[in-house]
């Protein structure tokens, strides 16, 4: 099938990306086709974030978003900071001593997937093709190099390689230029980063594990528009990250924990840290008396401007999360993701409309560097290795006077180029973590959360979790880091059980997998490569 543009992932990049592009041949009076394909079973299935939205992209592509009934319906009206000391104990931080970008005024508790499901709407409405359940599993390639397009992946193979009864090949898309906004670590972006070498001259890229739930509480509970965000416990040692929890609409609180992946204790699980957290009594009187409704998981990368590859090469462009604009100074990748989208848009209809022609070198970085986007990642350049290098206290310090009194602009530059999966500690020279057992009301096991999260897969398929040596698991990261696994993973995808002879074997649960890429992201021996499984495979997220 033939396009004047694909768009690989309708997330908040991709979408805007598609909407921006079809405003502007609107405009002009032109014919444009423009394809978009999501692997989850509908458009936001897999769409998982905090989410407070900051609505300056948003104002850019639909200035009366609100009359079109855009799901933006709970603004922020409260903020609180909290610093968690102990199991008991925290201190509510005043908002003087909060750095800027922190702050949330003007901005909305959204649910993304919502967001993403109108942005969509919105697409169609303007003429794109979005196609829901669709895998992108592999790039095409013209014979000079340029970017082709994509390959959907096939349908109906079985666990051995060979069709099975209803099986269908995939469909090959080809377009003048592709875009690629697959979300943070995408399967496709990291072989075309590696592949036009788009990351020399940067440092290392950084990611966390976000976690999230989402509950329903009694109405006599219920803030809407209420605001925390907190750090400290129970993260201790190497281990540093930051909680949110928000009152959105319909009696709904979201809960959750982002854990910097660049943690040394290889005895540390990031979701029974987040079942404990909730424990604590700042978090705990608002879910008191609730139920937990829904569960899911996604990395988020966080290496700000001095990790963000190039986004552009012969015949594509790489936005969004896909690139890593999100800003960690905010703790907010939307509004930036739509804007790398918008200007993706501009970009290639600037070309489309002068020569019509497909597979060139696009200046989409260029594009970048002179709008308000780049600004502001640049003035967030510094905020995430300040973090890492001095810690919560002082660099929060240190966030705060480049923040407040500079503006951003303090003429340091901080890298951190130390890789997080590298990490990682041996298992005898850290200490163990003993976690408390759920007790069902506050806190759960994981095959219950996973439950919640809807996910589901096609069990007689090629497993989407490949080793690049099946000898590592047990050789290597058994015997080093007690496989750890077991533990960075939030879905019990990874085991070590025991054969009948009482040996231990290395298991995958490929059903129970969220695609939240901390495996591909986190293994010691970066032994684990995640690619696509069948079409609409994974969670299936209400409204996360």
């Amino acid at each position: 099938m033939e396009f004047d543009v694909v768009i690989v992932g309708a997330g908040p990049a991709g979408l805007s990306t598609a909407c921006k592009l079809l405003q502007l041949a609107q405009e002009k009076n032109q014919e444009l086709s423009v394809c978009v394909v999501e692997k989850g079973s509908e458009v936001g299935a897999h769409i998982l974030s905090g989410a407070i939205l900051e609505p300056t992209a948003l104002n850019e592509l639909f200035p009366d978003w609100q009359a079109m009934g855009a799901p933006l319906t709970t603004p922020v009206s409260k903020d609180e900071m909290h610093m968690l000391r102990s199991p008991e104990s925290g201190i509510a931080m005043p908002g003087l001593l909060i750095p800027k970008p922190m702050h949330n005024e003007g901005n909305y508790i959204v649910s993304l997937g919502n967001v993403c499901r109108w942005l969509a709407e919105q697409a169609e409405n303007l003429g794109a093709e979005v196609f829901p359940g669709f895998a992108a599993a592999e790039v095409l390639y013209h014979a000079d190099g340029s970017v082709k397009g994509i390959a959907t992946g096939d349908m109906g193979v079985g666990a051995d390689g060979q069709p099975k009864d209803g099986y269908m090949p995939g469909m090959e898309l080809h377009a003048k230029y592709t875009i690629f906004s697959e979300g943070c670590r995408g399967h496709l972006g990291k072989q075309l980063i590696d592949k036009f070498k788009l990351d020399t001259d940067t440092v290392s890229q950084h990611y966390g594990i976000g976690i999230k739930e989402l509950w329903d509480i009694p109405s006599d509970q219920h803030q809407p528009g209420l605001v925390l965000h907190g750090s400290g416990w129970p993260l201790t040692g190497g281990a540093s990250g930051g909680w949110f929890l928000y009152h959105g609409d319909n009696q709904q609180v979201v809960v959750g924990l982002i854990i910097d992946l660049n943690y040394d204790n290889p005895h540390l699980s990031p979701f029974d840290e987040f079942q404990r957290l909730k424990h604590h009594p700042v978090l705990k009187q608002h879910l008191q008396g609730g139920s937990r409704v829904s569960y899911g998981a996604r990395a988020v990368e966080k290496g700000g401007l001095f990790a963000l590859p190039r986004m552009s090469m012969p015949g594509a462009l790489l936005i969004g999360c896909d690139a890593g604009t999100m800003n960690f100074s905010k703790i907010k990748g939307s509004h930036t993701a739509m804007k790398s989208g918008m200007l993706a848009a501009e970009t290639v209809f600037a070309e489309l409309t002068s020569s019509g022609e497909g597979g060139k070198l696009l200046p989409l970085d260029d594009n970048f560097k002179a709008s308000w986007l780049y600004d502001e990642l640049y003035r967030a350049r510094n905020f995430g290795a300040a973090m890492h290098k001095f810690g919560t206290w002082f660099g929060g310090m240190f966030n705060w006077i480049e923040q407040n009194i500079f503006a951003g602009k303090l003429p340091i530059n901080l890298k951190d180029d130390s890789a997080d999966y590298a990490q990682m500690q041996p298992a005898d020279k850290m200490p163990k973590i003993d976690y408390p057992k759920p007790d069902g009301v506050i806190s759960f096991d994981k095959l219950s959360s996973v439950f919640l999260s809807g996910t589901n897969h096609e069990e007689d398929q090629p497993c989407h979790l490949v080793l690049q040596d099946d000898s590592l698991p047990l050789g290597i990261n058994l015997a080093n880091w007690d496989e750890p696994a077991q533990r960075y993973c939030p879905a019990g995808v990874y085991e070590i059980i025991a054969d009948e002879s009482g040996a231990p074997q290395f298991q995958i649960n490929g059903q129970n997998c969220l695609h939240c890429k901390t495996c591909d992201i986190k293994d010691p021996s970066q032994n684990i490569t995640w690619v696509v499984p069948e079409g609409a495979g994974g969670p299936n997220y209400p409204n996360m």
